[in-house]
């Protein structure tokens, strides 16, 4: 898990504004004019201005977002050092949907993972950001697909949703991970935002290894909201176990009456079929494989959604799962851009240096949710 903290510690919603190229000097125009050798060696000139953005969810004491958030309600500790907020401002959101419809016939999500479920999902979440928000939409099973480039239009976005989605046997987890976050990249500075709707199992064989995958989503200084089956999952699974276990066995069972010879057919005897139960034991271990994978798997969601400032939400019944994506696209839109400027300044800062980061409230009744730190980039990967 420490290798998985510090890929996602390199996406630190750390803006490193850098600009202002040299130009180049021209000749004075000739008849046939010929550059400069000194102009043609010059090296552009790159400005190192230091500037941390930080993502921070406002809520009021009723669990509402904040619209009076202003500079002086927030207190930011930067290794606990307090700094000096410059900017406080509510940007309309980017936000890609990612969708897992895969996995639904490979036996390793059962009846459960169900791609109308996701759908719905999915038009909850919509339904609850404001008209301003851009958003994208991503669908994966046996392979990744962008169904949606980005768009306000909100008509587009809901019959891609309904007329688009499909059911695949495998789950490229991973892969949709990297190719949401190169779909964020497309969008200005601002506040970038993924949406999953997963389980957050892959099935083996895909493109791209999971740790190069969230060192992808960590550099586009995204906030994770994640609408887990994991638990969903795990419930179902136990009400069919119980199921199973509480079901009364047939007369039939009992061996001794079974082949009792005096007894008349249909009465103790057993009738001319029988009930049986078949058990696959590769089909066995694939579950409990697959059981393995979703414990696995909600730890490292967790992970994620808390070091991005984000929330994971394990829903336990499809009415809750829908409910829940409300509740993530209201988080959605309580999100400030909180700027400041470091005391110690990163321009000076060693190599790979993390600095832990704390948000909080200097108003009664607030409460702020951010990020919990950021590692310094190197000033030459500015540009």
């Amino acid at each position: 898990m420490q290798t998985l903290s510090k890929v996602l510690l390199l996406s630190a919603f750390l803006l490193v504004t850098n600009a202002a190229y040299g130009q180049q000097t021209r000749p004075s125009p000739g008849p046939n004019p010929t550059p400069s050798p000194a102009a043609e060696q010059e090296e552009p000139v790159k400005v190192f201005t230091e500037e941390v953005r930080l993502p921070v969810m406002a809520i009021d004491q009723y669990g509402h977002y904040d619209p009076t958030l202003a500079v002086d309600d927030i207190l930011i500790l930067e290794d606990g050092v307090a700094q000096q907020v410059r900017s406080v401002r509510h940007i309309p959101a980017n936000v890609v949907l990612v969708l897992d419809t895969g996995g639904e016939l490979s036996g390793m999500g059962g009846q459960t993972k169900r791609t109308n479920l996701t759908r719905d999902t999915a038009l909850a979440v919509l339904s609850q950001l404001s008209k301003e928000t851009t958003v994208a939409v991503l669908q994966f099973n046996n392979s990744v697909e962008l169904l949606q480039q980005w768009t306000t239009d909100r008509a587009a976005i809901v019959n891609t949703l309904k007329k688009r989605l499909s059911s695949g046997k495998r789950a490229r987890f991973s892969d949709a991970v990297a190719r949401a976050a190169e779909v964020l990249k497309e969008r200005p500075e601002g506040t970038r935002h993924v949406v999953f709707i997963t389980d957050g199992v892959d099935t083996p064989g895909g493109k791209i290894d999971r740790s190069y995958a969230f060192k992808k989503l960590a550099s586009s200084r995204a906030t994770v909201h994640i609408i887990s089956y994991t638990e969903f999952v795990r419930q179902k699974k136990e009400e069919d176990r119980d199921k199973l276990n509480t079901r009364q066995m047939p007369n039939s069972s009992d061996p001794i009456r079974t082949m009792d010879p005096t007894q008349p057919p249909g009465t103790t005897r057993s009738p001319s079929f029988g009930v049986g139960v078949r058990f696959d034991p590769a089909m066995k271990r694939q579950r409990k494989t697959y059981e393995a994978q979703l414990k696995n798997s909600q730890r490292v969601l967790s992970e994620l959604a808390d070091e991005t400032g984000g929330r994971i939400y394990l829903p336990i019944t499809s009415e809750q799962m829908v409910a829940q994506a409300r509740d993530a696209a209201r988080e959605i839109g309580s999100e400030y851009v909180v700027t400041y400027r470091p005391k110690r300044p990163l321009a000076n800062a060693k190599q790979g240096e993390y600095r832990m980061v704390e948000v909080a409230p200097r108003r009664t009744g607030l409460t702020l949710r951010s990020r919990r730190g950021y590692v310094v980039p190197e000033q030459s990967s500015a540009n």
